[in-house]
């Protein structure tokens, strides 16, 4: 892989050994020294023309996890907000030897046209574009569902996918680039998914992607799910009503405590429910909910790291997974003072 920009065009190899590789990952966050000293030498962006707290500071520690220099770049404060373009912010960061260049724009396509361009020789990984897609989000819940799935079966999950895992995305599909990149990722790696949302909140062309399409999450979940993922509902991206009022959208799109309540009695006693976050509690999804076993927000915050990890190693040192071993083996075999 040169880039990774989108789920879509993902192969199913690719999106196996990225998982795989997250494996490994993990393993150094449970280490006393929680580094390796993988891209000792390289020089990882993070370009963020919108504002983040949790992809950021994922990236950064991912980065710096593998031993990588991080330049945090913000839009705010800096020249992009005196009118700078793209392709000059782009060629100064190439100038400054960037290798990797994590970047969220506001605009779809941003990380497309970095890529596609000659303005910088690096790689270029998408943290989110408009309303376009999120790969690395998309990766993590994938990861999540991945060890879930394969702990209910009994087996490893190393080198397996989500073939008969059934998948409900709900909320506000038409301004969300995670329910984009999963629905793509997770149909690769042979899940079935659903989409619950109003209709208004669902986006031109939906029928064509490759998913099942729902407005009712009561007759959903009846049917139904070893995961539920429920959407933020992003009200900055709105310029006009998309449903009556916010309590009319919770009882019907929302995860409450009756939803929480009907898993039990369906007998679904090993769904789990995800979030990308923020949350938005009260409205998407209630705090029982939130704070439940069931609940995987956390895992996904910690499983963001190691996919994030595992993104930066295969596109920066250009090693296969067979190669990865000796590195990772490397890091257990040296002194703490040696690994910083």
């Amino acid at each position: 892989m040169r880039h990774l920009l989108s789920t879509e065009d993902l192969s199913l190899a690719n999106a196996v050994r990225i998982l795989d590789t997250a494996e490994e990952m993990s393993a150094v966050g449970e280490r006393e020294v929680k580094k390796l000293p993988a891209l000792r030498g390289r020089t990882v962006v993070n370009l963020f023309f919108e504002d983040s707290t949790r992809t950021r500071i994922s990236f950064e520690a991912a980065a710096k996890r593998l031993s990588a220099d991080v330049i945090n770049f913000a839009a705010k404060g800096s020249s992009v907000s005196k009118g700078e373009s793209l392709k000059d912010t782009a060629q100064t960061l190439s100038a400054m030897g960037a290798d990797a260049v994590v970047i969220r724009h506001w605009a779809s396509g941003a990380p497309h046209r970095l890529a596609a361009t000659d303005w910088i020789d690096a790689a270029v990984i998408n943290a989110g574009d408009g309303t376009h897609e999120h790969p690395t989000q998309a990766l993590l819940d994938a990861f999540t569902m991945r060890r879930h799935w394969a702990r209910l079966s009994g087996t490893a999950s190393e080198g397996a996918d989500l073939k008969g895992m059934r998948v409900v995305i709900a909320g506000d599909v038409l301004h969300s680039r995670v329910a984009r990149s999963n629905v793509w990722l997770l149909r690769t790696l042979g899940a079935d998914v659903t989409l619950v949302a109003p209709p208004t909140l669902l986006p031109i062309g939906v029928e064509k992607w490759p998913c099942r399409v729902s407005y009712n999450l009561d007759d959903t979940l009846a049917q139904g799910a070893d995961a539920v993922m429920m959407l933020r509902v992003q009200g900055e991206r709105m310029n006009a009503s998309f449903f009556p009022t916010t309590r009319e959208y919770s009882r019907r799109w929302g995860f409450g405590d009756t939803r929480l309540q009907a898993l039990d009695n369906l007998g679904m006693k090993d769904t789990i429910i995800m979030h990308p976050g923020p949350m938005n509690r009260g409205l998407e999804i209630c705090a029982a909910a939130a704070d439940s076993p069931r609940s995987t927000v956390l895992a996904q915050v910690r499983n963001g790291v190691s996919v994030r990890m595992a993104a930066l190693y295969l596109l920066l040192s250009g090693d296969t997974r067979t190669q990865a071993a000796p590195a990772l083996a490397y890091a257990g075999t040296h002194s703490p003072k040696e690994n910083n």
